[in-house]
């Protein structure tokens, strides 16, 4: 069982040539609401791969609520830890480009009241992968972790947006995701080389975690278990690079938890995270399992694995 302890919210999407300059105005070409945030895009990520999900979070009693827990229910997640808050359901407004790549602002709301006592004790167990994100509050994140860790469960943190963490946190930790601006950011606060295979290799090294650098259109690197993997995206035509990364978070997390090994479990999270590019949206483009595992059994056999240094 996945258990996802974070951010639930509405995407409000346009779509546009180019981002605008400070002060300038542009027109769009559209525009679309839908449900995201990054902790309900990896929860239906992790349950289109397979995994069965439960959604810890929150949201508001506004008319937003409806539509940033939409995809959930239809795909079958366990909301019943979802709190009904007096604060907005949470906003991130989101510009796409004429080449896929996007800008987004993120407003809060009712993620800044989760807590980490909104998971329970019986929630978290040798058979349960926690995955956490960071945007809910720094501190729910840090206890839910630690207590998580303390019962046995595989602890997964995709560091993103980047923030400071504290060393406790990083302890607690099993499995380490971030991207190469997030990882150059953990690296100047931990004294670590910053670039991707050093800084996974690293980190490795200094909290015993597995940890991975997500690498884009190239793909990603990751040391896990004493062994440095390198693994190369498939070619895809990219349409949307929103709700990428969570595709490759949310499909790793469901290979692990159900005992994948390391190349396996990291070829579906980069096979999942092309895919997702190549269609329009986060939550509307999260791949489905058959789909991954197409595109994992092409990549798995080359990706490459040394010892670590």
């Amino acid at each position: 069982m996945i258990v996802v302890f974070g951010s639930i919210n509405v995407d409000l999407t346009a779509r546009v040539e180019r981002f605008p300059q400070p002060g300038e105005t542009i027109a769009g070409c559209s525009f679309v609401a839908v449900a995201g945030g990054k902790g309900a895009n990896q929860a239906l990520a992790a349950r289109r791969a397979g995994a069965a999900v439960a959604m810890v979070g929150a949201v508001g009693t506004d008319t937003l609520a409806a539509n940033a827990l939409s995809g959930l229910i239809n795909a079958g997640v366990d909301i019943g830890s979802v709190r009904r808050v007096d604060a907005p359901t949470g906003i991130a407004m989101i510009h796409v480009d004429a080449r896929g790549q996007n800008s987004i602002v993120v407003v809060s709301g009712a993620n800044g009241e989760v807590v980490a006592m909104d998971v329970p004790d019986s929630a978290l167990s040798p058979e349960t992968t926690l995955l956490l994100q960071l945007e809910v509050p720094l501190g729910a994140v840090y206890d839910i972790a630690t207590r998580a860790r303390s019962r046995g469960a595989r602890v997964v943190l995709n560091a993103a947006p980047a923030l400071e963490l504290p060393t406790a946190l990083l302890s607690a930790l099993d499995v380490l995701i971030v991207n190469e601006h997030e990882a150059e950011a953990l690296a100047t606060a931990c004294g670590v080389p910053a670039s991707p295979e050093a800084f996974a290799t690293a980190m490795h090294q200094r909290y015993r975690s597995a940890t991975i650098v997500t690498l884009g259109s190239r793909g990603a690197v990751a040391a896990a278990s004493g062994r440095l993997l390198r693994a190369a995206a498939p070619e895809v035509d990219v349409v949307d690079t929103t709700g990428a990364g969570d595709a490759l978070v949310g499909s790793l997390a469901a290979a692990l938890d159900r005992g994948a090994l390391w190349p396996r479990a990291l070829a579906e999270g980069v096979a999942a995270g092309s895919l997702a590019c190549a269609r329009a949206g986060a939550q509307a483009a999260l791949p489905h399992a058959s789909a991954i595992t197409r595109a994992a059994d092409a990549l798995e056999p080359r990706i490459t694995s040394t010892p670590v240094a």
